[in-house]
């Protein structure tokens, strides 16, 4: 098997768009939606297809077949950093950040699948794992929900499938916010960690505010974004001064391991998702640094790529099992994994990422 794959050569490249309509409206601090578009890439060589994607406009997937199919067409699918390298340098005058990058994602994401099922391995072995499995968290209670529904949402993950982490958005009406994160509460219970995500809605004073009062009254233990990722002085003041119970987490905008490396130092917990960092081969480069700076790691999103991605990371903390992603996997996707005990564990039998795209119904959304 691997005598045949150094033989080969990727031969195809082609992207596609798929936009998905939300189960009901959702919304966080800052931005409301309606819909969530998938871009998918699949990458071929020596008779294997490999599948990477990322949530982005359908532009994406335009500069992926202008930009990036020539690139890597022809090279080595054993060595995706080399093709990684060569993206970087294609999108130059383009911009390497946003949408180039989010499009680089999902190549090198294909790429890499490619290459373990080549191989013949899944992908989080040929990676080599420092954790057999990824912790997760329950990830939603949207502000569009009603208090019902938020806390029914949290308790399924909390009660149901045995997740010991929840996480919930606050910062869209901030008179309503105190009695919605109660109400999250009182659902999943005392033990069972509880998240909030302001989405950059706050300002410095009055997220240091928040921070007190649900850390002190509801046993928040984290907060993602307090205020905007660009505020980096904001971010560090209050990693500095909030409460010693309460990580602030940050990242999930970032794009290139320069941005990463300043938000090292304003964070307890530092964030990346694999769909736009970059793919593996960029999400790889934000560990060791976590490593270097003594910082836990936790991924944002995308938990049928990020799963395999987190279990090579030494310092994983716990990846997002998002509402929004985790459903659009399990429709577009066969053998996406679910949640065993509070953790994603990749299957050492199925090769590269384990997904087979279910065309026909992926047809449905095709952009």
């Amino acid at each position: 098997m691997a005598a045949l794959a150094s033989q080969a050569a990727v031969e195809r490249l082609t992207a596609s768009a798929y936009e998905i309509p939300t189960d009901a409206p959702e919304s966080d601090g800052t931005l409301e939606w309606d819909s969530t578009t998938l871009v998918l890439v699949e990458a071929s060589a020596g008779g294997e297809t490999g599948l990477g994607f990322t949530y982005a406009d359908a532009s994406a997937a335009g500069l992926i077949e202008a930009k990036l199919a020539g690139t890597v067409r022809g090279t080595d699918p054993m060595w995706p950093q080399a093709a990684w390298a060569a993206m970087q340098a294609a999108v130059r005058n383009l911009g390497q950040r946003g949408i180039a990058a989010m499009a680089i994602s999902a190549v090198d994401v294909a790429l890499w699948d490619l290459k373990a099922r080549l191989l013949g391995v899944a992908l989080a072995d040929l990676l080599g794992r420092f954790h057999a499995h990824a912790p997760v968290y329950g990830s939603g209670g949207f502000t569009s929900y009603s208090n019902e529904r938020l806390a029914s949402q949290l308790e399924g993950w909390a009660r149901d499938e045995g997740i010991p982490r929840v996480k919930m958005k606050v910062g869209r009406d901030p008179s309503a916010d105190l009695e919605r994160v109660r109400a999250a509460r009182d659902a999943v219970g005392p033990e069972v960690e509880l998240m909030v995500d302001a989405n950059g809605a706050w300002r410095r004073k009055e997220a240091l505010s928040w921070m007190e009062r649900l850390h002190d009254e509801l046993g928040v233990t984290y907060v993602e974004e307090p205020v905007s990722s660009d505020d980096l002085e904001g971010l560090r003041l209050l990693r500095d001064r909030g409460p010693a119970g309460m990580n602030v987490a940050a990242g999930e905008y970032g794009f290139e391991l320069a941005y990463f490396e300043r938000m090292a130092d304003c964070v307890d917990i530092q964030q990346a998702d694999v769909t736009r960092c970059g793919g593996i081969t960029g999400l790889l480069r934000v560990d060791a640094l976590c490593r270097a700076r003594s910082i836990p790691f936790s991924a944002h999103c995308a938990p049928a790529i990020s799963a395999h991605a987190c279990c090579a990371m030494e310092t994983l903390a716990h990846l997002e099992y998002f509402h929004d992603h985790a459903r659009i996997e399990s429709m577009l996707f066969d053998g996406v994994l679910s949640p065993d005990g509070g953790a994603l564990e990749p299957d050492s039998s199925r090769p590269g990422l384990g997904l087979e795209l279910r065309r026909d119904v992926a047809e449905a959304f095709a952009l």
